[in-house]
């Protein structure tokens, strides 16, 4: 078993994609007992951390165009409108392929805020002043397709 666990820890560091195979292989077969565990079980955590990362990333993409839109009329262009479309989209296909994600989206949703308009104040050149404090834009606005601040 601890020739076996080294030859799948090596093969993991090795070739990762052969991994994934070898480890589909096993699982397919239900040889269970010659499954790389561990780092099966850390693959899938990661898994679950890239989920999150990525819908908070769209969040806050969304919240920055939303914000630039709003603040900076004169520069409003299709490039944001186009961005506003994909990430709203984005976030819409990762709670419909994980409902159980959005009660982290509504967690994270204050805390995106914040990111977001420390990247509009950079981004602009507008004083941070600018922004409002607090989100004047609800989540479901955020990501519903028909919504622009005016």
């Amino acid at each position: 078993m601890t020739i076996l666990r080294s030859n799948c820890q090596t093969l993991y560091e090795a070739d990762y994609w052969q991994w994934i195979e070898t480890t589909l292989d096993k699982l397919r077969s239900q040889d269970y007992e010659n499954v790389d565990w561990e780092n099966l079980i850390e693959e899938i955590e990661d898994m679950g951390r890239r989920e999150r990362q990525s819908l908070k990333s769209n969040l806050i993409v969304v919240l920055l165009h939303l914000l630039k839109w709003q603040f900076q009329p004169e520069s409003r262009s299709g490039s944001w409108e186009g961005s506003i479309v994909e990430h709203r989209r984005r976030i819409r296909d990762a709670i419909e392929d994980s409902p159980s994600l959005k009660p982290y989206l509504e967690t994270i949703f204050d805390r995106s805020y914040e990111d977001a308009v420390k990247q509009a104040k950079a981004e602009t050149g507008l004083p941070l002043e600018t922004f409002p404090e607090r989100c004047s834009y609800e989540l479901a606005e955020v990501v519903n397709d028909d919504f622009l601040p005016e």
